[in-house]
């Protein structure tokens, strides 16, 4: 099996070579369309034996994803952006797909598509989404919607027509993202870029869930809250089945909820997103804020169990154990909770507010010595992160009389 890399671009000159070489050993041809770069993209793409096309940019990414598509001569292709890296479980899916073993369990004769796991590296909450970047080359296959563009539609469409058809998922983590820091969110012109482009489409599509669900959750996550909520029921009232959709519908819907301080109505959106037949990874945000809630609700024993699920599900991320602890300490399980701190910062070594927690439950079970070591270790943090926090802890251990 031959492999396409297919990409769009614009001015990332910066993040280009980091792609490209996470993948360049992977595949077959490289294939690179770009809509205005003025920087050395265009160069750098070349330099690495892309076939680099041009067009001017129309404010649809499908269009765009569609054009970087057509010339691909290999079996398979596969989608990256340039903020993104192919990880090592990734690159072993690809070496197994090109040698045309079963992936899965499942013939590769069979697979359509294979949906991937992605890591979102600056994710406070949610460390995975699940996206379809890895499918043959054939017609029929094709990008959809200008925003949050999609093969996923015309995969269902083709697999109606011939059943025989399979889409897997590769479980590990395949892809990197860096893209989702809190830096890049607040950018005001991407916010209205997409605003205004999946607006437009849903004027034309209003039955949509699927923007209907992007577009409220993007108005949910700038605090326009009461204008994504409605975007949001109004997804649900479509009635999708699709279990990633109302996953995503239900777990916006609780932050939208959460934000309104109607925590009832909150819980019981995160409660039906958890239920949702998707990846227990993807479900790792629901369930580290179902906790929290039940948490505000005095009800540490529930938010110690669905802190579990998450860490069950993502043992290598440091929130749920995070949470975990203040859940334990809560019940007055202290050398609970600074077990579950201590895990927390082994995964996350630098982890300031971990070490805070952790000094604190320390000094409660007597260990002085262990406690100032902990605090100082977070007052330290906090001066590289955030000073005034690193002053104000400072001052509280001041108080109590403790000398760190």
């Amino acid at each position: 099996m031959t492999i396409s890399l297919c990409m769009i671009v614009k001015d990332e000159a910066e993040n280009l070579p980091r792609c490209l070489n996470s993948v360049k050993d992977c595949v077959d041809e490289i294939l690179v369309l770009d809509t205005g770069s003025q920087d050395d993209t265009i160069a750098i793409a070349q330099s690495y034996g892309a076939m680099v096309d041009t067009a001017e940019w129309g404010n649809d990414f499908a269009t765009a994803r569609n054009q970087s598509i057509t010339d691909v001569t290999s079996d398979w292709i596969l989608v990256l952006d340039a903020d993104e890296t192919l990880t090592a479980a990734g690159r072993e899916l690809l070496q197994q797909l090109r040698s045309g073993e079963a992936i899965a369990d499942c013939p590769v004769d069979n697979i359509l598509a294979i949906n991937l796991m992605r890591y979102e590296i600056n994710a406070d909450q949610s460390p995975y989404s699940e996206v379809s970047r890895l499918f043959r080359n054939r017609v029929g296959l094709q990008f959809e919607r200008p925003y949050h563009e999609t093969i996923d539609d015309s995969v269902m469409r083709l697999m109606q027509t011939e059943p025989h058809w399979q889409v897997i998922l590769w479980p590990q983590p395949a892809i990197a993202h860096i893209g989702y820091g809190a830096d890049v969110i607040a950018q005001r012109d991407k916010f209205a870029r997409a605003a205004k482009i999946m607006a437009a489409y849903l004027a034309e599509h209003p039955d949509d869930a699927y923007i209907c669900n992007k577009l409220g959750a993007l108005f949910v996550s700038v605090g326009h809250t009461e204008r994504g909520r409605i975007l949001l029921e109004r997804g649900l009232a479509t009635q999708p089945t699709d279990a990633a959709t109302l996953y995503e519908l239900h777990y916006h819907l609780g932050l939208a909820y959460r934000d309104a301080r109607l925590n009832a109505i909150a819980i019981d959106h995160y409660q039906k997103a958890v239920a949702q037949d998707v990846p227990a990874a993807l479900k790792v945000g629901a369930w580290i804020n179902l906790g929290s809630l039940y948490q505000a609700a005095q009800n540490s024993k529930s938010a110690i169990a669905v802190y579990e699920e998450a860490i069950a599900a993502t043992p290598d991320f440091a929130l749920p154990y995070f949470n975990l602890g203040i859940a334990k300490r809560a019940m007055g399980d202290l050398p609970g909770a600074i077990a579950a701190y201590e895990q927390a910062i082994e995964r996350e070594p630098n982890y300031a507010a971990a070490y805070q927690n952790l000094g604190v439950a320390l000094f409660k079970l007597g260990k002085v010595p262990e406690s100032i070591e902990a605090l100082q270790r977070a007052i330290a943090l906090y001066r590289q992160s955030d000073p005034a926090q690193a002053e104000r802890l400072l001052n509280k251990i001041s108080a109590l009389g403790i000398k760190v």
